[in-house]
């Protein structure tokens, strides 16, 4: 009778550790998505402000004490 008390036992720990784990995995599968929805709208952004920022030579500087403002 104790053998099948260990192997009831051992069953139950399994059916324990798969159902965390089948948590952790959806859990994780969250994070995911959640981390993919920024990373696209991260991409949008910089996309638009690629659009907005004016055509320069490859020889154009971007350092803004660059660019002096028209009254000087």
């Amino acid at each position: 009778m104790n053998d099948i008390q260990e192997a009831d036992r051992r069953l139950t720990d399994l059916e324990i550790k798969a159902t965390f784990a089948e948590d952790l995995l959806d859990h994780l599968n969250e994070q995911i998505l959640q981390q993919q929805a920024r990373i696209d709208l991260l991409i949008r952004e910089v996309s638009e402000l690629k659009r907005r920022i004016p055509e320069r030579g490859l020889d154009a500087s971007l350092d803004p004490r660059e660019d002096v403002p028209p009254h000087y």
